[in-house]
């Protein structure tokens, strides 16, 4: 279980990240189009899991939009955007803001992949949605990175998500 805050509150999630080296856990997630997903949607790509609480917020908003940018001619690397908002918010969220690049997934028809993942908040007024956290997975879904960030309002290490590739 990992130990994070918000606003300085201590909270807790149910598990841990993937260990790095490990074969990340498939999921099954929901895209705009309402189609369920998964690892082998995105085969042959690395990829960078950017799992957020709710892109309505300040920081999920800017990280997302951050990534979009990090994505610029990078053929070769997806960047999933994952949270418990539905298709329908995140697909106007990444339309009003003109994100092409990075692939917004829903956690709306399970929790399994939050729990899975050890990002599921377990108390706390978040109860129930993801802490804010990174994986980075070679093509072949190995895990090369992880970062569960400590405070949910801070941003991840861009850097470290995208160096590990």
């Amino acid at each position: 279980m990992a130990k994070i805050t918000l606003k300085g509150n201590p909270i807790n999630t149910n598990g841990d990240l993937p260990a790095v080296g490990s074969q990340a856990p498939d999921f099954s997630l929901v895209d705009k189009d309402l189609n369920d997903v998964n690892l082998a949607t995105y085969a042959g790509k690395k990829k960078v899991l950017s799992i957020v609480p709710s892109l309505d917020t300040p920081v999920c908003a800017t990280s997302t939009k951050k990534f979009d940018e990090m994505l610029s001619g990078r053929d070769d690397v997806v960047v999933l955007t994952i949270s418990a908002d539905l298709p329908f918010a995140m697909s106007r969220f990444c339309g009003s803001e003109k994100l092409e690049q990075v692939k917004a997934l829903s956690m709306m028809r399970t929790r399994s992949f939050a729990k899975d993942y050890g990002v599921l908040i377990t108390d706390g007024p978040l109860a129930g949605i993801t802490a804010r956290a990174i994986v980075t997975l070679d093509e072949n879904n190995k895990v090369l990175h992880t970062e569960m960030v400590p405070e949910i309002g801070q941003e991840p290490d861009y850097d470290k998500a995208f160096g590990a590739l």
